[in-house]
């Protein structure tokens, strides 16, 4: 192998050199949110496994649930619910061949996170209302 003076630059880009487009960062955030759904659903299991199991247990879990953190929680797993709800739909059209242009992806992309978020406030003000 020759000897090259390579300097300080990087051997392969990395995230400080190359930006992700906005499709793989949903395509990422599809594999997130699934996490997210699981803590969301252990929270709701253990608040009604905890009703059937008797006013104690009752009363510490539905007080976890009512707090900051299970607000927190639950409106995470809502807007988790909500998203991977419609990347899913977007990939059903994928399949179909409809929108893979990268065009078309980057707009989609934009439309399901925005879309995701205006549902989630909508979904918290029907809760509150």
């Amino acid at each position: 192998m020759a000897d090259v003076n390579r300097g300080n630059r990087p051997l392969s880009p990395h995230l400080q050199v190359y930006r992700l487009p906005v499709a793989a960062v949903t395509s990422i955030l599809s594999r997130a949110t699934s996490v997210a759904l699981v803590a969301g659903l252990l929270m709701l299991v253990w608040w009604l496994v905890a009703a059937v199991s008797g006013p104690g247990a009752f009363d510490l879990a539905d007080g976890v649930l009512r707090s900051w953190f299970g607000f927190l929680v639950m409106t995470g797993a809502t807007w988790a619910l909500i998203y991977h709800a419609l990347a899913g739909i977007r990939h059903l059209f994928y399949d179909a061949g409809i929108g893979i242009e990268i065009e078309a992806a980057r707009k989609s992309s934009w439309v399901i996170i925005a879309a995701s978020v205006v549902l989630t406030l909508v979904a918290l003000i029907l809760f509150f209302i």
